[in-house]
């Protein structure tokens, strides 16, 4: 019998959506889990949700009830209507990773989940019923560094020798604006240097997508500060790892996992000062923060620093991919997942 449900009601591919593709291969082999909603890559074909519930309409053997966990508002509704209307014998498990005040109606949707999980302390802050704080993680064999990564950028295609990527929505909460204007200043400097913007503009941000490719154009850098759009989730890994830096700007970011999958990649990172970037550099070892203060030409500043410094880049490289393997995997995030749900069942 079906022990975990995780369920993905989003069927655009988001950060909530790769947060769970990431942990999913890892708990099926933990517990008898199913995924409920929208395919996501390299895990079980999903279950409707009205499957998951007659899954779990009778407790697992040996557990006195399933566990249902979510991550979205909507997934909170559909598990709250199945433990309070239907009946079931489940119990619910939110992972929050928001900062902001949270308006009431998600507020009353935490209150009555059974518990939380935050990623970061400042997520946990004022919020009932959190049992744990437990960092996202990420695939250290997924995402693996290149052998030859000169080697491994030729082969995507892309114009010079290497690559800077941003990744994200492209959107003013992820600062692609802030990224662009960063690379002005850092591509004239470096000839062999090709920038990009991996992520996709829903329809309302299209006009915003299109000043920052006239500012690529004005600059006379429409052949090196390119717009791919968005990459499929099997593709990223390889396309990262060719690169030399990953470089987030976000205004705001709740965590934040591609510095992560860089990282892990061996690819470190020159960042805003938000999620729990600054947790991630090891002190500045694995990456760069930058402060909110003349953001831009610091964060140019210091792009520019590692492109001409190889010895210092390879250094920050290989120390990158060492701090994701051993203090940022995604085994750690599942062992501490696993806390809470046999923290539940053994309150039966």
């Amino acid at each position: 019998m079906t022990e975990v449900v995780i369920t993905n009601l989003n069927p655009r591919y988001t950060g909530v959506s790769s947060t769970a593709a990431r942990l999913i291969p890892v708990q099926a082999r933990q517990f008898d889990l199913v995924l409920a909603g929208h395919a996501l890559p390299a895990c079980p074909p999903p279950v409707t949700v009205a499957e998951a519930r007659k899954l779990t309409a009778t407790p697992p053997e040996g557990r006195p009830f399933a566990i249902w966990h979510v991550r979205r508002n909507n997934e909170m509704r559909a598990a709250l209507f199945a433990r309070d209307i239907l009946r079931l014998p489940i119990r619910i498990v939110f992972t929050t990773a928001g900062t902001h005040r949270h308006s009431i109606f998600p507020r009353w949707l935490m209150s009555r989940m059974d518990a939380l999980i935050a990623t970061i302390p400042a997520a946990a802050e004022g919020k009932p019923h959190v049992r744990a704080i437990v960092p996202h993680g990420v695939d250290c064999d997924v995402w693996h560094p290149a052998r030859d990564r000169a080697a491994a950028w030729a082969a995507t295609g892309y114009p010079g020798k290497r690559g800077i990527a941003a990744v994200g929505r492209i959107r003013t909460s992820k600062g692609t604006d802030r990224f662009v204007e960063t690379m002005l200043r850092v591509l004239p400097q470096h000839p062999d240097t090709t920038a990009l913007v991996l992520g996709r503009a829903r329809p309302q941000d299209a006009a915003f997508l299109d000043g920052l490719k006239e500012t690529a154009r004005a600059a006379g850098l429409a052949d090196r500060l390119l717009f791919p759009g968005e990459i499929a989730p099997d593709d990223m890994p390889a396309l990262i790892r060719a690169c030399t830096l990953t470089v987030p700007l976000p205004r705001y970011e709740p965590y934040g996992v591609t510095p992560l999958e860089g990282m892990a990649s061996a690819v470190p990172f020159v960042g805003s000062p938000t999620g729990d970037f600054r947790t991630f550099t090891g002190g500045g070892a694995a990456g760069i923060v930058v402060a909110e203060d003349n953001l831009v030409e610091d964060a140019a500043a210091a792009i520019n620093g590692l492109l001409s410094n190889p010895t210092r880049l390879a250094a920050m490289s290989q120390i990158a991919r060492q701090r994701a393997v051993q203090v940022h995997s995604i085994e750690s995030e599942a062992r501490g997942i696993a806390g809470v749900y046999e923290a539940l069942w053994s309150e039966g």
